[in-house]
């Protein structure tokens, strides 16, 4: 498939939904059992998430899901440069800063910085502008998740040369169904990939976080139980599921973990769970035919027939080879598309 330009579909000034995906270069095994060599990198694959979960706290970008595989990993995002221009200079300065810091402790965490640090950020109005650019980018994002893994691999087996393969493939996500059935296929990967027999054994999944946290709520009696299934410390880094436009802007924020607590589909978390289980055990089971009756009704609030949702979850980079949605949305963003390559050529 020929290379797209990302300017023909990354809107920096837009709120968009993509699904991220790198692989590792050649598609070895480096986050898992090396095959040929018979060691075992498995432990990268906390890198990995660890990483994630540092990202979500410092860029406008909200994450909705991943997945690390041994040779790759699946992260779904949308991008909030909206949330951008509502931080200070103080806080944008910050924020760069923890991703690129100048000082650091002996653990490598980054140090705090002097006000006159901060200032020598910020004093520059036009770098204050593009680095605002920076932390709402999906190639920034996924160059800062990419790099420290790629280096660390490096000193671990004192080599050098690359650790993963090429340009990240980004596929933009166009409607809730869309990314309801995408957020599905990343989370169970692992259950496709015979890695696991359930979404609770699927590890280093936003599925499993989610489905941890909840557990751990359930111990908890009154108000604070739905609260702490959404911000507990597995999952709160990632995106809430269900989606609010109430939320006072005080309370779309998100807290330090997250870029923002509006959440992603028209469900709750308990819905959105259940749909999972259920897609889970019809795709693993690999049930083609008749339209299952145990279907959960939350399908028809997405507009989706049960049998053409399980199609679209089993095989969703076949179906949706480049932009997915429904074929309203998908025409509007190629028009879309179009648009912005003739912007392009004319400057």
């Amino acid at each position: 498939m020929p290379r797209v330009n990302r300017s023909e579909i990354v809107a920096t000034d837009e709120v968009q939904a993509f699904h991220l995906v790198n692989r590792c270069v050649r598609k070895s095994f480096l986050c898992g059992k090396d095959l040929q060599t018979g060691r075992d990198f498995s432990h990268r694959k906390n890198w990995i998430r660890d990483r994630l979960e540092e990202l979500a706290g410092i860029f406008a970008i909200e994450i909705l899901s991943y997945s690390v595989m041994d040779n790759h990993v699946h992260v779904v995002v949308k991008t909030r440069p909206d949330l951008v221009r509502s931080w200070s200079d103080g806080q944008t300065a910050l924020r760069w800063w923890n991703l690129f810091p100048q000082r650091r402790h002996q653990d490598g965490t980054p140090a705090v910085p002097t006000e006159q640090e901060l200032h020598a950020i910020q004093i520059d109005r036009s770098r204050l502008i593009q680095l605002r650019k920076r932390l709402s980018c999906v190639s920034w994002f996924m160059r800062c998740l990419a790099e420290p893994i790629a280096r660390r691999a490096n000193r671990e087996e004192e080599t050098t040369g690359r650790f993963w393969d090429g340009r990240f493939f980004a596929q933009p996500l166009l409607d809730e169904a869309a990314i309801a059935a995408c957020i599905a296929y990343v989370e169970l990967n692992a259950l496709r990939a015979r890695m696991a027999h359930t979404l609770e054994e699927s590890e280093f999944n936003s599925a499993r976080d989610r489905i941890d946290d909840r557990k751990a709520a359930s111990a908890i009696r009154g108000s604070q139980q739905k609260r702490k299934a959404v911000e507990g410390s597995r999952a709160g880094w990632l995106s809430p599921i269900e989606l609010r436009h109430d939320l006072k802007k005080s309370e779309l924020s998100g807290s330090k973990r997250r870029a923002s607590n509006q959440g992603c589909l028209p469900m709750s978390q308990d819905q959105y769970l259940t749909l999972l289980d259920w897609t889970g055990r019809q795709t693993h089971r690999g049930k083609p035919g008749a339209t299952p009756v145990d279907a959960p009704p939350i399908l028809e609030r997405l507009g989706m027939d049960p049998n053409r949702w399980l199609a679209i979850v089993r095989d969703f980079r076949k179906v949706f080879r480049f932009e997915a949605g429904r074929p309203e949305s998908r025409l509007v963003f190629r028009q879309q598309r179009k648009q912005r390559r003739s912007a392009a050529s004319t400057v």
